[in-house]
């Protein structure tokens, strides 16, 4: 389901993140669901890169 603007989405720290997506492309993206959670995370990374933006403007 894909995630809209207007829905608010929890933001971890950018250290968090890394060190989830890491440790999931460590573990090998060979399943679908593996792909998926990859693909959630940087949806959330993107999130809060641009949050982080946003604070320092």
């Amino acid at each position: 389901m894909p995630i809209s603007p207007t829905e608010p989405t929890p933001v971890r720290p950018l250290a968090e993140l890394n060190a989830a997506i890491r440790a999931l492309v460590h573990g090998g993206l060979g399943t679908p669901e593996a792909r998926r959670e990859y693909e959630l995370l940087l949806v959330e990374w993107a999130a809060s890169v641009q949050t982080d933006v946003s604070e320092a403007a």
